[in-house]
């Protein structure tokens, strides 16, 4: 769909997604897998860019920080952020943006750990006991590296940890410890190896937050006529691929009483038409369900009487009700700002 930007005098709709690096090519991948190709417009050197096909659309390719910053700022409509940036660096995040889908990759998990020597640490009540220990020995209290300060403070209050003092790490966190530079660390991990080669550990309740790349929208931008037009069409692209990746489409011709076999799929399986009629006036029926009971429905159906039932795999599946433009809608209001 394009968009007629030139009748409007609205800015630009802002996409921010990674300047560079595994990230951007995988939002680039994750966009293109939804029939949303981005263009880097002279090439990988030019940090603006275009949707094709998508008027008055302009990409932004920016750091990760930069995109939660132009984010909180209302300067980017959506961005494609590490959900661990987006806790730590907007206060009160809740009320200034809308977390509107995880995008599957990009994850992490950012995580309290403590040497391996600890071995009696292994819970974050035992980190708190550690810790009162710790300054009613030595007269300090215990320090923290992390980059992730606002994460921690909130997470050692949940828990009732507060005899410790933070190391703002402005370098590589894990290797604090060793340097003498503090007692434990918050980092962020993927598989845990830079902590092990470090002579770390993960508290077994200290995962603080479980993080991977998300489609966020700021409740600051501009929310005009097309702003919302370029939202609704980006979101259902989205949605629709979604959609299509969970279910699959089976097809079969079946005999009399196609309509009551068709409703018990339905109840049986979750089973939906394609489109249109349950069942045409020769008996072929299309329904979709999802993917992992695609191969039990259509068992059913050949007991049912059906000869031969295909499978297939979707591309997109779109739907009157989106439930993502639902909530940022819900967020934004329902006229234009």
């Amino acid at each position: 769909m394009a968009f007629d930007a030139a009748a409007s005098a609205e800015p630009p709709f802002v996409l921010a997604v990674p300047s560079k690096g595994r990230l951007q090519e995988a939002a680039a991948a994750f966009f293109a897998g939804a029939g949303l190709e981005l263009a880097q417009g002279r090439g990988a050197r030019d940090y603006r860019g275009a949707v094709v096909g998508f008027a008055g659309v302009e990409v932004a390719y920016i750091s990760s920080a930069e995109i939660v910053g132009q984010l909180a700022a209302g300067a980017a409509h959506f961005g494609v952020a590490g959900e661990d940036l987006v806790r730590e660096k907007v206060p009160n995040v809740d009320a200034k943006l809308e977390l509107l889908s995880p995008l599957g990759f990009g994850h992490a998990n950012v995580v309290v750990a403590a040497p391996k020597a600890w071995i009696d640490v292994r819970s974050m009540a035992d980190l708190e006991d550690v810790a009162s220990a710790y300054r009613a020995s030595r007269g300090e209290r215990m320090r923290v590296a992390t980059k992730y300060v606002n994460l921690t403070r909130r997470f050692f209050a949940e828990h009732g940890v507060a005899d410790y003092r933070i190391v703002e790490s402005l370098g590589a966190t894990e290797g604090a410890p060793a340097a003498g530079a503090a007692e434990l660390i918050v980092d962020i991990t993927t598989t845990g190896a830079t902590l092990a080669a470090n002579a770390l550990k993960p508290l077994d309740d200290g995962i603080i937050l479980k993080s991977q790349a998300t489609l966020v929208a700021s409740l600051a931008a501009p929310w005009g006529p097309h702003a919302r037009q370029s939202a609704r069409a980006i979101l259902d692209r989205i949605a629709a691929t979604e959609e299509a990746r969970a279910s699959r489409e089976v097809r079969a011709r079946l005999p009399a009483r196609a309509h009551l076999i068709v409703e018990k799929a339905a109840e049986q399986f979750g089973a939906v038409a394609a489109a249109g009629e349950h069942v045409d006036p020769h008996g072929f029926v299309a329904l979709h369900c999802a993917r992992a009971k695609a191969a039990n429905l259509a068992g059913f159906l050949l007991e049912q009487g059906a000869e031969r039932v295909s499978v297939a795999a979707l591309e997109q599946v779109f739907d009157a009700v989106n439930p993502l433009y639902e909530a940022l809608e819900k967020r934004i209001g329902a006229a234009g700002r």
